[in-house]
């Protein structure tokens, strides 16, 4: 498989900056077998059935831009500089990988200072970002984050506009709780409170799994062999009461649909050979891309994604590519919006 098998043209108006409000207003297309129905996310309550189990992604997104300044030496004297760093990941030892901009001014065991109460010491550089130990940690560190730092909306959001504190709101999930996401399970931004009591009424079940969604969800496939890809890890939980309620589902013969990539590739990540699902704790690095055999997903909820990512070869897995080309002919076609902040697909094979 080539790389340019998974391209598509995306006019940059279909790009959405701001979600639909509200939250369940935006538009979802439906495809089952070979139909493609235009709807609603507040018609799932037509869709789904009584039973049905919906897996849903609990991780909390950190507001993990920072603007911060550091103080070099030049022949004037001493100057300050402005620096923005991005959180990528915490290390067992409570320090930070990151990205920042610009890096190649900064050295090591330098202060970047963040604020009157927060600032990090650069422990490490490399040309693929940086490490910093903060001054603060635990709560402390927590609250001084979510004061002075803005949300890491996804690179193609942030070229076309700043965030801003609606994106506080906009880029969470309502379940929200574990902290750690750089980045959100975007298909879950589309529920809201009176949505999700709706389908609890009619007998839609939910179960909660924690993947706490990276910065290199974003990256590029560099390599034209698909399968040569690298995927990045990212840590993720399968609680052993989640894992039981996936399999008493399935022995139900109950429709398991996560909601989001994420989700997805977290429970495909616990399966079994012979679909069970077992408690899980660690990073996966799981690529899921055509020629996959799904364990215990039986469909999906998702955004509209990139050409040429990760994420349409995973739809394309679930699908099939021709089958994809077709729904996302009729998304580009229709004026879905596209992205994290877009439109809601839900795909049952």
């Amino acid at each position: 498989m080539k790389l340019d098998d998974f391209d598509f043209d995306l006019p940059e108006g279909l790009i959405a900056t701001r979600p639909a409000s509200p939250r369940s207003s935006a538009r979802l297309l439906v495809a089952e077998g070979g139909a493609i129905r235009d709807l609603h996310v507040r018609d799932l309550t037509s869709v789904f059935r009584p039973g049905d189990l919906l897996v849903l992604n609990d991780t909390r997104v950190i507001p993990a831009r920072l603007t911060g300044t550091r103080r070099r030496m030049t022949a004037q004297g001493e100057v300050e500089a402005k620096i923005e760093v991005t959180l990528l990941e915490a290390a067992a030892d409570g320090s930070w990988r990151a990205l920042a901009k610009p890096l190649r001014k900064l050295k090591q065991d330098e202060t970047i200072r963040f604020s009157d109460t927060l600032s990090a010491r650069v422990t490490a550089i490399s040309d693929a970002g940086l490490t910093l130990a903060f001054d603060a940690g635990g709560e402390g560190f927590e609250a001084e984050l979510a004061r002075v730092g803005a949300m890491p909306l996804p690179p193609y959001i942030a070229a076309l506009r700043a965030p801003d504190e609606r994106d506080r709101e906009d880029y969470q999930t309502v379940w929200a709780k574990n902290s750690g996401a750089v980045a959100a399970p975007t298909a879950s931004l589309h529920f809201d409170e009176a949505l999700l009591a709706e389908l609890r009424d009619m007998g839609v079940r939910f179960v909660y799994v924690t993947l706490h969604v990276g910065a290199g969800t974003f990256l590029p496939v560099k390599v034209e062999d698909v399968e040569t890809h690298r995927m990045h890890a990212e840590w993720g939980e399968v609680t052993p009461e989640a894992a039981a309620a996936i399999n008493d589902a399935k022995a139900e013969g109950a429709r398991v649909i996560p909601v989001g990539t994420t989700a997805l590739r977290l429970i495909e990540s616990a399966a079994r050979e012979d679909g069970t699902v077992a408690p899980f704790e660690g990073t996966t690095d799981i690529f899921i891309y055509p020629g996959y055999r799904f364990r215990a997903a039986d469909a999906l909820m998702t955004n509209f994604h990139l050409p040429k990512s990760t994420l349409l070869m995973l739809v394309s897995a679930l699908m099939g590519q021709e089958r994809i080309r077709e729904i996302y002919g009729h998304a580009v076609n229709s004026g879905y919006r596209f992205f994290s902040y877009g439109d809601a697909s839900l795909l049952i094979p």
